[in-house]
């Protein structure tokens, strides 16, 4: 199975056409193994293994990534700083150098539209890419950083005075508590969890589609799901959604680590979680907007 994106990508740590994270099944004297059909299967415990390969290969399981070039956490940890860095730096240049008063905000805001078009084009590419491209994913993260900055700039200026630093903090939050809630196994990622919350945002994004095209030909606000009570509705919805795929990161990051994941698909894993920290972030921006704002 494949990872938890709100583009419904297919980035993951994984071998075939399986994905290792959510065929798990825990073995005495070895990580967690998968159920995909391996070449090498039979009494080896870790013949499951999506790196099965490459591990017999090298004539020892997985257990010290360090030394074998594997994934580790720190790995992780360093590519999706340095990801949310450049997209930090470039919402912030966006924000100081694209101004939104009258007489710039239709120039400011087509820059942004255009970046944001463009990182999503990027985000694709690299979601159905076979490999990690670093050069790839940083060139979303500053693209989508001049979405972020001169969209914020907005609705912080212009409609919900402090939206910003509110949806940052909202973000921080999330974040921090649904790692706190995996760890402690209060949330169990399995099929039946991998399987809901896809089809959940499935729907989700189908009905804001709809709605974007309703407002696009029908003017207005569409079928009125971004604005008023509705639009609250589905503003707690698409956090709630963001941090199920924060769940669903998690685990696909656990389990790269635990196949022993080779070290550039770190970057996979900071690719997703950017993406998905983008989608928390721009629907407490939008929740804000709508309840600080005028519409």
């Amino acid at each position: 199975m494949r990872s938890s994106n709100p583009v419904f990508s297919r980035r993951g740590f994984s071998r075939d056409n399986g994905y290792a994270g959510f065929n798990a099944q825990p073995q005495a004297g070895g990580p967690a193994v998968g159920t995909q059909q391996n070449p090498y299967a039979g009494n080896n415990p870790y013949a499951q293994n999506p790196y099965a390969q490459q591990d017999l290969q090298y004539g020892a399981p997985p257990q010290a990534p360090a030394t074998t070039g594997r994934m580790t956490m720190d790995d992780v940890v360093m590519r999706t700083a340095t990801t949310l860095g450049v997209l930090v730096v470039t919402a912030a240049l966006a924000w100081a150098l694209l101004p939104v008063d009258d007489a710039h905000i239709n120039k400011s805001y087509g820059i942004a539209i255009g970046a944001g078009l463009i990182a999503m084009v990027l985000g694709f590419v690299q979601a159905f890419k076979r490999k990690a491209s670093p050069a790839l994913i940083l060139t979303y993260a500053g693209l989508e950083g001049v979405f972020l900055g001169v969209l914020s700039s907005i609705v912080d200026n212009r409609i919900a005075s402090g939206a910003a630093m509110q949806a940052v903090l909202g973000t921080m939050a999330v974040f921090v508590a649904v790692l706190v809630a995996y760890k402690a196994g209060w949330i169990r990622v399995n099929r039946r969890f991998y399987g809901f919350v896809m089809a959940a945002a499935m729907g989700f994004i189908l009905l804001m589609a709809v709605n974007l095209l309703f407002s696009v030909f029908g003017g207005g606000d569409g079928l009125g799901f971004r604005s008023g009570g509705l639009g609250i509705l589905f503003g707690v919805i698409g956090v709630l959604l963001g941090a199920c795929f924060l769940a669903l990161d998690f685990k696909q990051v656990e389990d790269g680590i635990a196949y022993g994941a080779p070290r550039e698909e770190a970057w996979l894993a900071a690719f997703g979680l950017t993406m998905t920290l983008v989608w928390i972030y721009l629907e407490f921006l939008r929740l804000i907007a709508i309840l600080q704002g005028n519409d």
